[in-house]
């Protein structure tokens, strides 16, 4: 089994490493059944301010909408498990999946129909 980091070696791991690697996340396989918790994935929680904050570094993310791979993604404000009460803070929770053959067909057939942001190529 693998040991945690400490605090200081993580600290110097994270400093050393190259700034603006490319992104390159593994697509979760088309149908995949069963829990993506050990796929690549992101996870961000607390204010929306913090979410949107670390969103807004993380934009190369946005090309992998496109023909064959689509964007899996939440983005919601936390509730309470027993109350069912906001409690005023987010969860978000972005995933690349491989698309099927029939949309791969229909966007080599007609052009790509999935939506693609405004800005994003």
């Amino acid at each position: 089994m693998a040991e945690a980091m400490k605090k200081k070696e993580f600290l110097e791991h994270w400093h050393g490493l190259e700034a603006h690697q490319p992104v390159n996340p593994e697509p979760v396989p088309y149908k995949h059944q069963g829990s993506t918790y050990d796929q690549d994935g992101i996870r961000i929680t607390g204010s929306r301010e913090f979410v949107e904050s670390v969103l807004s570094r993380m934009k190369d993310l946005l090309r992998f909408e496109g023909p064959t791979t689509r964007l899996q993604v939440v983005f919601k404000e936390t509730v309470d498990r027993e109350t069912g009460v906001p409690t005023g803070t987010w969860n978000c929770y972005v995933q690349v999946h491989e698309r099927g053959r029939e949309a791969a067909y229909v966007n080599s057939a007609y052009g790509a129909v999935t939506y693609t942001p405004v800005g994003v190529e």
